[in-house]
């Protein structure tokens, strides 16, 4: 996942100060992530004949999963990516996530992405990069922690985290408790 990770990150040099690349990266991933969850569960209650319950809260919810309207799904954002008004179709994906889910109660950005004011044809490549992320594809891993914890090992120093604070890796971490 790093090479695409690092793709994307180019996609955004000379747009987006490499301290944003992490708040980008991570609100796609995390669109992502919740819509491929929220599309599993779609696909288990289709498999179970419930049908007549997929626009149902509760049914997402009852499985620690987030209930996602039309215009905060992956497929909805994909198929607007190449739209003048991509930033306004992500920003609006994270708003009603957040209005439909408690739990994220002031954890979006608003209008992030409409004030970052990135160039259409960027938005939409970065859009297509992270929409080949398998974001279930290990069930063990929190994806969306293993990209901060890339983008944070990559750009601290951009931050200023450079002068006495750096980032330890977690294989390090594990090797070095092992031995004590």
């Amino acid at each position: 996942m790093e090479p695409t990770l690092w793709d994307a990150a180019n996609k955004l040099r000379g747009t987006v100060e490499s301290s944003e690349y992490k708040h980008v990266v991570l609100g796609l991933i995390f669109l992502k992530f919740a819509s491929d969850k929220f599309e599993a569960r779609r696909q288990e209650l289709v498999a179970e004949g419930k049908e007549k319950y997929l626009e149902m809260k509760k049914f997402y919810n009852m499985k620690n999963n987030f209930f996602l309207p039309e215009e905060s799904r992956w497929s909805h954002i994909v198929k607007n990516a190449k739209q003048n008004n991509t930033a306004l179709i992500i920003d609006t994906a994270l708003h009603t996530t957040e209005k439909n889910n408690p739990a994220l109660k002031g954890a979006m950005s608003g209008n992030y992405f409409s004030h970052l004011n990135m160039d259409v044809s960027k938005l939409a490549a970065l859009l297509d990069i992270i929409n080949n992320i398998d974001t279930l594809k290990d069930k063990q891993q929190d994806i969306v922690g293993r990209v901060y914890e890339y983008f944070l090992s990559k750009f601290a120093l951009a931050e200023g985290k450079g002068k006495g604070e750096f980032y330890t890796p977690n294989n390090l971490i594990a090797e070095i408790t092992s031995i004590v």
